[in-house]
């Protein structure tokens, strides 16, 4: 029998972009999220930030029941560490592990029952998704220009939220729509959804496991040099 929600330690990853995070859970409450910055890679800082906070908490990684990733959109090589990361632990341990929508993280800090939620995917366009309150997907995530985009949302999104864009909603159909900037840090809430998905059984082997690029792969993304 699974033991509650409550004994099960998640543990989190997300370096899919430049400002990452980790975070460990006990059940849907998490315990601490460390907030890491990757300019060039987190190659050598990730492992042993993993390893510094279950230390801190006296989490043995054996004790970890599930893994989950932080799957994407975002850099791709920035996908793949997080996913690799996650893969690899999970796969040596012989625990489930379950990949998160970066976009999915970001709309559980909003508040209204639909939420558009927008990154910068460069090239002056946005990955875009719309998801309700319970964190299902409405409408799909795109990669896509932001006008256009908005103009293919559906009636009663009321919010807006995102990470690194400034949305200048003035001249649409939602110009009256409450606009939030996200924090930068995913772990802690992917570590929450996490806790969700492993409640309902929503876990995988970690081999199962796929990165969300959104964006074809062949177009990697020069984000250091841009900013």
């Amino acid at each position: 029998m699974m033991p509650a929600l409550v004994e099960q330690w998640i543990l989190a990853v997300d370096a899919s972009c430049e400002h990452g995070s980790i975070a460990l859970a006990r059940g849907g409450e998490v315990v601490e999220e460390v907030v890491l910055h990757g300019p060039t890679g987190f190659d050598q800082i990730l492992y042993a930030g993993l390893r510094e906070l279950l230390d801190r908490h006296s989490v043995a990684l054996r004790e970890v029941a599930c893994f989950a990733a932080a799957s994407g959109p975002g850099t791709f090589t920035g996908v793949r560490v997080s996913l690799g990361c996650v893969k690899g632990l999970a796969e040596a341990l012989e625990k489930p592990a379950v990949g998160i929508s970066n976009l999915e993280a970001m709309a559980r800090f909003g508040s209204e029952p639909l939420r558009g939620v927008a990154m910068d995917a460069r090239r002056g366009q946005v990955y875009g998704a719309v998801y309700d309150a319970g964190g299902a997907l409405i409408r799909g995530e795109v990669v896509a220009d932001l006008g256009p985009w908005l103009d293919s949302l559906p009636e009663g999104v009321t919010e807006f939220l995102s990470t690194d864009l400034e949305l200048d909603l003035e001249g649409t159909r939602f110009a009256g729509a409450r606009v939030v900037r996200t924090p930068r840090a995913m772990a802690a809430q992917i570590a929450r959804i996490a806790a969700q998905r492993l409640e309902r059984g929503e876990v995988s082997d970690p081999a199962a496991l796929d990165a969300n690029y959104v964006r074809r792969a062949d177009a990697e993304l020069k984000w250091t040099d841009t900013r």
